[in-house]
């Protein structure tokens, strides 16, 4: 069987031709970071949805990666409750990609320890 093997770019969304890609890909990265701030701070679901004033039902579908019902908002103050600042930086598009015209939206997570920081108080914002 002879299948052309293409690489992957670092959104899969985009490799499989979802229409909002970028906006998706975000999200995921946002949704990933909470997951591994909870667990390594070893918080039960119960825990965790008390202190960021969430319900249980909905942390427990974005720590199962279902992403659709939170908006790029919402992730972005639960990672403040959770002690994390979130930096957006807007920068033109570099020279040698201007055929593009449009810009793109990226997001990353700085891996490091989460145990450190602790949990913002319930409804403060």
């Amino acid at each position: 069987m002879d299948e052309e093997i293409k690489k992957s770019s670092d959104n899969l969304y985009a490799d499989f031709g979802y229409k909002n890609a970028e906006k998706m890909q975000a999200k995921a990265v946002l949704a990933r970071t909470i997951y591994r701030i909870i667990k390594q701070r070893k918080l039960s679901q119960p825990k965790a949805s008390e202190l960021l004033g969430i319900p249980q039902s909905s942390l427990s579908k974005l720590l199962r990666g279902e992403i659709a019902g939170f908006s790029t908002d919402r992730l972005l103050k639960i990672l403040n409750q959770l002690g994390q600042d979130v930096d957006i930086k807007i920068k033109p598009v570099k020279a040698s990609k201007k055929k593009r015209r449009i810009g793109r939206i990226h997001v990353s997570s700085i891996e490091t320890s989460y145990r450190q920081e602790p949990l913002a108080a319930k409804g403060r914002d």
